[in-house]
């Protein structure tokens, strides 16, 4: 027998509630072939772990803490990064890395712009004639990676949970402004998506018999300022009040944007927000009805709260580190791993797939046919898409004294071989 070659995994870009069970996926279904894969290594913050040496040894952890990694959300196990790899010196030195780390092997769990990244090692492994397995790995709680058909990527691990966060929420929020009501009769919430509208969209699984006065708008909706206000107002007049969920990424003024390392916009980090824009126009111009209008911005925890996590997305994520093992063992390189629909009553889904090239740095655009012709809600087949994904038990989280017990891994990295490196993008 050869000499058994090593595994990097490294996350890109936001997390998910779910993202850590595709990690434990990758890790577990590693012990299945225990002659063809080496020691498993996680890129600490991703892809700067693999230029800046920091490899940590995830062969040597706890079982326990293994196997906690289901119910820990967010991206703290192995950390994560944002940085867009552009420069060549960039993608030498990862080929330095590996080769100077026996790595034969490497899976990127990550959304779009990941995707991208597992797709430009590929090629410069590729160009140089060093062998090595890439193998995407699917996340987003965007769900903006694959095809505008569904047919080849239905969904990404992670967007389940986030649907299920906004279905609770809303339900949650339809009580406060029932109650609420003549002091605010119109609240305000925002929902994470830059471009795409598949999480405010998730907010319709909380009413999906529109009993509530929920209007949702989406960053594709192409309302303007004054036709939104003019919707909130006519809601207001039917029924006394309205609930709003708004886009982050709709165009409602100037926000100030703060931008990522792709060019993203990163509106949790920008001056204002779509929702306070709104509120602030409501008030000004006057509602038909006494009170003010309230807003409320959810942040980041729309992507790292796993007591709202799916136990379909959980199970899915497991599913799809497992299989993207499979396609590396069986020397199937870039590829990502999909989600296919293959019924929907009782719901299933299957594992294929998909050129890397197919979803590297590309956008799935929320489909036409699913905004409702007054560009104020959804329809009934994105309810019947999306309600399968929510699952129906609650995932149980261990807790210790009080306090959720999450995966804490050894920080034991493989010793480093090489001069120290800058990220090329980090210079001057």
């Amino acid at each position: 027998m050869g000499v058994l070659k090593n595994v990097v995994v490294a996350m890109g870009g936001g997390p998910t509630p779910v993202i850590n069970n595709s990690l434990r996926g990758i890790l577990e279904a590693i012990r299945a072939y225990p002659g063809k894969f080496g020691t498993a290594y996680g890129a600490w913050h991703g892809v700067l772990g693999i230029l800046r040496e920091e490899l940590l040894d995830l062969s040597v952890q706890p079982e326990e803490e293994i196997s906690l990694l289901r119910t820990t959300p967010a991206a703290g196990a192995i950390g994560t990064a944002r940085y867009k790899l552009e420069h060549e010196e960039d993608l030498e030195r990862i080929i330095e890395v590996f080769r100077a780390h026996d790595v034969g092997y490497f899976f990127g769990i990550g959304g779009n712009d990941t995707q991208l990244v597992c797709q430009k090692i590929a090629e410069a492994a590729e160009k140089v004639g060093y062998e090595l397995t890439v193998v995407g790995v699917p996340k987003t709680i965007d769900n903006d990676l694959g095809d505008p058909e569904l047919e080849l990527v239905d969904h990404t691990p992670g967007y389940g949970s986030v649907a299920r966060y906004w279905a609770w929420t809303v339900q949650c929020l339809e009580e406060e402004n029932r109650g609420s009501s003549p002091a605010d009769p119109v609240l305000v919430v925002q929902a994470m998506g830059r471009r795409v509208g598949f999480v405010p969209a998730a907010a319709r699984l909380a009413d999906p018999e529109r009993e509530f006065p929920l209007l949702i708008f989406l960053a594709e909706c192409g309302l303007s300022l004054e036709e939104i206000i003019d919707s909130i107002a006519d809601t207001v007049r039917t029924f006394g009040r309205a609930l709003v969920v708004v886009s982050e990424g709709l165009k409602l003024g100037e926000l100030g944007e703060r931008r990522d390392a792709f060019g993203h916009a990163a509106f949790s980090s920008s001056r204002a927000t779509v929702a306070q824009n709104l509120v602030n126009h409501l008030n000004d111009v006057g509602l038909p009805a006494r009170g003010l209008a309230r807003g409320q911005v959810p942040g980041t925890e729309q992507r790292d709260a796993i007591l709202y996590a799916s136990p379909v997305d959980l199970d899915e994520a497991y599913a799809v580190g497992v299989r993207a093992v499979e396609l590396a063992a069986a020397g199937e390189s870039g590829h990502m791993v999909t989600i296919r629909r293959a019924s929907d009553r009782p719901y299933r889904a299957e594992y294929g797939k998909i050129p890397l090239v197919e979803v590297a740095g590309k956008d799935r655009p929320f489909p036409e046919r699913w905004i409702s012709e007054t560009k104020t809600d959804v329809t009934d087949d994105f309810v019947r898409y999306a309600r399968p994904l929510l699952g129906e038990d609650q995932v149980s989280v261990p807790v210790v004294g009080g306090r959720l017990r999450f995966a804490r891994l050894k920080m034991v990295f493989a010793p480093k071989k090489l001069p120290d490196y800058v990220p090329a993008a980090w210079r001057g």
